[in-house]
């Protein structure tokens, strides 16, 4: 995964896709007791692994990188970076079709098989089939309960005074969170706004998706209450954008790819797929071209994830996990200790 962030800037600038790349790693602040137990056994664990990070830092060095309210202490990885998704999809968009490659867009698939795609204006056929529908995948003929798709919401403020930045800290423009229960992210743009998102939009029944679901006015206001909270100085700030999208989770929460019979996968990335949808292209590259490779004796290749239960069990679990950790946030806050909430949920989460 480390070399995966290194390979899309070298693409990235081989190619001249200028996709506001800059590698400043990943601080995740502590925000309280129970969060700063929280990163000293992620760091203990990862030393168990044989890992030289993430490293702790102390409410200084912390404070230093991202000046976020209450904040005792962090964890910083240097080997990640920021990069605009969209405009690293359109740059290797223009790349491949410069290569002769057809991109069709526009155009439904209802369903896919060993070596074929079916459409709305009929069948393709290939010698091996991709499915990487992620999130999208229960709309596939079969695929109802293989991954359930969460939506991730994110606002974008106007561009900030460097003023306001110097007491933000992100000087390196570092991605960061905090050690929550209920994901939140963010990072400082190449133009100089905010984006800051989470988790906490609620998951709609049968796996359901629709472009109304990524704008969900509560959860966008959920998110700027976050975000004033994190950074009083962004108070009154403007948000100028505002959007979402579906991420699939599989029900152990565990990326794979693999190939059987003309018809391959990937998916199942949980929020984290600009770079493993790397990994995973070049390790299906060897996969289809019947390579054997570092990449494919990697332990997530053939791995299947069991099927989500079926409704309404799925709802009532998916939407209860969620409520489940916003109350342990607030428990947390309160007792200054782990969160017995979070314990007894997370393994019915899997």
């Amino acid at each position: 995964m480390r070399a995966s962030v290194d390979e899309v800037i070298a693409v990235a600038a081989s190619e001249g896709i200028d996709a506001d790349v800059a590698k400043g790693g990943t601080v995740v602040v502590a925000r309280g007791a129970a969060q700063l137990t929280r990163a000293e056994e992620e760091v203990a664990e990862a030393r168990a692994w044989g890992r030289d990070d993430p490293v702790l830092l102390g409410r200084d060095d912390a404070h230093a990188r991202l000046a976020a309210t209450g904040t005792l202490g962090a964890t910083y990885t240097p080997h990640c970076a920021v990069v605009h998704p969209a405009k690293l999809a359109r740059g290797l968009a223009r790349v491949v079709e410069e290569r002769g490659v057809r991109i069709l867009e526009q155009t439904r698939v209802s369903a896919v098989g060993p070596g074929r795609a079916h459409t709305e204006r009929g069948t393709v056929a290939a010698d091996v089939v991709v499915r990487a529908t992620e999130g999208y995948t229960p709309r596939l003929a079969g695929l109802r309960r293989a991954v359930v798709p969460i939506h991730s919401l994110i606002i974008a403020t106007e561009p900030l005074p460097d003023s306001v930045w110097d007491e933000i800290g992100l000087a390196e423009r570092e991605t960061f969170a905090d050690h929550r229960h209920l994901i939140v992210y963010g990072q400082r743009t190449a133009d100089g706004r905010m984006v800051f998102g989470g988790r906490g939009a609620p998951y709609h029944f049968g796996s359901r998706i629709s472009p109304g679901h990524d704008h969900d006015e509560r959860t966008f206001r959920h998110l700027y209450a976050a975000l004033v909270e994190l950074f009083p100085v962004l108070r009154g700030t403007k948000v100028t954008h505002a959007w979402g999208g579906a991420l699939g989770v599989t029900r152990d929460w565990s990326a794979s790819v693999g190939l059987q019979n003309g018809l391959a996968w990937a998916g199942g990335y949980v929020g984290d797929g600009v770079a493993t949808t790397n990994l995973a292209g070049r390790t299906l590259r060897d996969l289809i071209l019947g390579r054997a490779s570092e990449l494919t004796r990697l332990p997530w290749v053939g791995h299947h994830s069991p099927a989500w239960e079926p409704e309404p069990l799925r709802w009532l679990g998916v939407n209860a996990g969620r409520a489940g950790m916003t109350l342990a946030d607030v428990e947390e806050g309160l007792t200054g200790r782990p969160s017995v909430v979070a314990r007894r949920i997370e393994p019915l989460l899997g």
